[in-house]
């Protein structure tokens, strides 16, 4: 879900505010293959005419003004999930429908999460400041090859918000694209996850 101009605060304090400025970059595919091309998986590191270099910790830190440092992204994965949306998303999933095992599908959460009024209460703002981060892990920072769903165990690391900049989304952004890359090298694969916009913007 689009992040609301009213919760535009709320992600900048949750360290979330420069992702959400990537949502709508557009990706040069022929710069991210070329890079893939180079990649050597045993030393993860780009290999080029004038040696070696790599996307670091701190890379991400620039790019994506994102932790790198603090609480692992970690929580559990047995909770009764559809309560758990009521409860911190403001709607109701349909197991089996849009609700597949812990995981939501992100277009049934756009299309059902509710308007936010002109004054809304501090409940609703977070609900939807929770959908959109929800969106952003799924669409900038960690998609995968599908891409239109993602796991709720990021759900309850957004339950309390101020405690959600604590964890190294950094760190987790950067592992997830080091091992996307990876399977992306063999020759048999099509399509790549990971977090493109921060490979484009490093090179």
């Amino acid at each position: 879900p689009e992040s609301h101009p009213l919760n535009f605060h709320i992600l900048e304090e949750v360290g979330f505010f420069g992702v959400a400025n990537l949502r709508h970059l557009k990706v040069d595919h022929a710069l991210v293959t070329t890079l893939v091309e180079r990649w050597i998986p045993k030393t993860h590191t780009f290999h080029f005419p004038t040696g070696e270099c790599t996307i670091t910790l701190e890379d991400v830190a620039l790019q994506l003004d994102l932790r790198v440092d603090g609480l692992a992204v970690i929580g559990p994965i047995l909770y009764d999930w559809e309560d758990t949306c009521f409860t911190y998303l403001g709607v109701m999933p349909v197991k089996g429908e849009s609700l597949i095992g812990s995981m939501i599908k992100l277009k049934w959460l756009r299309e059902n999460m509710l308007e936010l009024l002109e004054e809304p209460s501090q409940g609703e703002l977070h609900a939807h400041c929770r959908a959109s981060i929800l969106g952003l892990i799924r669409g900038v920072l960690m998609p995968d090859k599908t891409g239109n769903k993602v796991h709720l165990v990021y759900l309850s690391l957004l339950i309390n918000l101020i405690r959600t900049r604590r964890y190294s989304w950094g760190s987790t952004c950067l592992a997830m694209l080091y091992r996307e890359m990876c399977k992306a090298t063999d020759v048999t694969s099509r399509i790549m996850g990971g977090c493109a916009s921060l490979l484009q913007s490093w090179a």
